[in-house]
């Protein structure tokens, strides 16, 4: 016997003040709830239909901004590069609305854990490749590796999102990130900075930057980039400043940078002369690349997600419910059965290490607890993993890793390469 449940349908005035009824109730149970938010269950119609692991692919989205660096001769030129790099990847990634003006979804999808994201942008700057993997679930932290073979630059980090109530939803993003240049053997390590939720009364929500984040190079600079959001008197949304200076000499900047990072901004030499005005408008997005969902290995995001992500697009909130629910508990039953069989999920792409030997040289933990570079979870890309698993691919191998895991549905004995 099966149960059908009918589509409710999202799209009158109705439901439209149910879900601000129960945006209210959600706010009030957050306003109470001690610990990590990310744990909380928001209600469906709140959900993005997209997991938290594609958020990596905003790191390169102008792959031949990512490439850039490695073409500048000059370190402090470099240095300027990689933070006009950095300062790309916000717009879209915290952006309230799409390209096409649609207001975005609040609540990304939590990930599983061992969650994949896999992809790969084509264009002038060649094939830049993306590798994503969800490496624990508590705390939920997401690894990445890009990198663009053809320029020798590549990007490794790990993130740890935690969420909190003070005033509004405020995010801590802990970890960091390593941009590697082969050319001039230069790493940056680079944190994110804090985020917080705007307009949760009036149910207009707007992501917004606060704080500082930093970029810092083996070859003598850093980059401090500092965060404001509107005032009740003065200021503008999205706004910011940075400067770049050489390590421990930060009362005489070479570059500042000011403007917001979701419009626009000036680039002023050390003595205040104007050098360039960027339009981040006008920055063309390169489409990631990702396998067609039949093509997907079964830990992928965009496959495992589907049913959910399609009940999402139809404005189904009780399928979203429901196929939710049978992924989560389809999670708590492998974890389970783990416990039970004495054994731990083995991450398909990253390894955990205890040290990471680049962080530690230029972390500025003094300065920035919560993105501490001397991290307790360093998870590290594992190129013999890597490497294994392409050469199977190209075999038609499969191996007897894991339980696998499709949609939250069934658990079969082998696993697909």
């Amino acid at each position: 016997m099966s149960l059908t449940i009918a589509p409710v349908k999202c799209d009158d005035k109705r439901e439209e003040q149910s879900h601000r009824s129960a945006w209210l109730q959600f706010i009030k149970s957050v306003a109470t709830f001690k610990g990590d938010l990310t744990s909380l269950t928001a209600p469906p119609f709140l959900l993005a239909p997209t997991s938290i692991v594609e958020y990596s692919a905003y790191w390169a989205e102008h792959p031949s901004l990512f490439v850039s660096p490695a073409r500048e001769e000059c370190a402090k030129k470099r240095s300027l590069r990689v933070l006009q790099w950095f300062l790309s990847t916000l717009k879209h990634q915290h952006a309230s609305k799409d390209e096409n003006g649609k207001r975005k979804k609040l609540k990304p999808l939590n990930p599983f854990l061992g969650e994949i994201f896999l992809g790969k942008w084509l264009d002038n700057a060649g094939t830049t490749h993306l590798v994503t993997e969800q490496v624990s679930h508590h705390p939920p932290t997401t690894a990445y590796k890009i990198w663009n073979d053809a320029h020798g630059v590549r990007l490794e980090g790990h993130v740890e999102p935690k969420a909190y109530f003070s005033s509004t939803i405020n995010i801590e993003r802990r970890g960091y990130s390593i941009f590697h240049i082969d050319k001039y053997d230069e790493d940056y390590w680079i944190t994110m900075p804090k985020a917080h939720v705007e307009g949760i009364v009036t149910l207009q929500i707007a992501p917004e930057l606060s704080g500082v984040s930093y970029i810092r190079s083996s070859s003598g600079y850093t980059s401090r980039i500092n965060y404001s959001s509107k005032g009740w008197l003065k200021g503008k949304s999205n706004s910011f400043t940075a400067t770049i200076f050489p390590d421990n000499d930060e009362s005489n900047p070479l570059y500042t940078l000011e403007g917001r990072w979701s419009d626009s901004y000036t680039v002023k030499d050390g003595k205040g002369k104007l050098m360039d005005t960027v339009n981040l408008a006008t920055l063309r997005r390169t489409p990631l690349t990702v396998a067609p969902i039949e093509s997907q290995h079964p830990l992928e995001s965009r496959r495992a997600w589907r049913s959910v992500i399609d009940a999402i697009n139809a404005n189904d909130i009780f399928a979203t419910g429901h196929e939710k629910g049978k992924i989560e508990n389809a999670q708590r039953a492998l974890r389970r059965q783990e416990k039970d069989d004495g054994k731990t999920w083995e991450m398909r792409y990253f390894t955990q290490t205890e040290k990471d030997p680049v962080a530690e040289q230029l972390s500025i933990s003094s300065k920035t607890a919560t993105a501490d570079g001397v991290d307790k979870m360093v998870w590290k890309f594992d190129e013999d993993k890597y490497s294994r698993i392409m050469e199977n691919q190209r075999n038609g191998i499969k191996s007897p890793t894991h339980t696998r895991f499709d949609s939250g549905i069934g658990f079969l004995e082998i696993e697909e390469i």
